[in-house]
């Protein structure tokens, strides 16, 4: 594997976790401001856990890669705006507005997976640890979007 490969794996997987970080974040300030709904409160602080221990996988494969590993969000683009947005709506402390802004974050943080995933330059280990991880975002936005489609019903 050339240096340009090794490195740009190492990068690939820093930005996922700092995209993922991000969802961190938007779940818990989703969970903190959704009042009246435990049920939701629940569900969004299980996701944040559960993305807690997808991060901690992803840093340690960039260290098995010889990196230091990403330890925080991106707040950058898109991903700003989404948590901007998920911001407004809590402001507001509309359900159905928090749960759209919630799977919009989730849509996005599926692209950034798929895109890794159809890169062609994910050694096997890097693209296994980045699968494990992706099944985590699938989930999630497969939940979240159910979750949309019942309160527009």
């Amino acid at each position: 594997m050339t240096d340009h490969m090794h490195s740009a794996q190492i990068t690939t997987v820093n930005t996922l976790i700092a995209t993922l970080a991000d969802s961190i974040t938007g779940y818990e300030d989703a969970a903190a401001n959704i009042e009246g709904h435990n049920d939701l409160q629940q569900l969004f602080r299980k996701r944040a856990e559960e993305r807690r221990g997808v991060v901690d996988d992803l840093r340690t494969e960039v260290r098995r890669l010889g990196g230091d590993p990403e330890d925080g969000g991106t707040f950058l683009g898109k991903v700003h705006q989404r948590f901007l947005d998920l911001k407004a709506a809590i402001a507001g402390r509309d359900e159905k507005a928090i749960v759209d802004e919630v799977e919009r974050g989730e849509d996005y943080l599926k692209e950034k997976f798929e895109t890794a995933l159809k890169s062609g330059y994910l050694s096997s280990e890097v693209r296994a640890a980045v699968e494990r991880a992706n099944q985590s975002v699938r989930s999630g936005h497969d939940q979240v979007s159910a979750l949309k489609h019942k309160l527009e019903a």
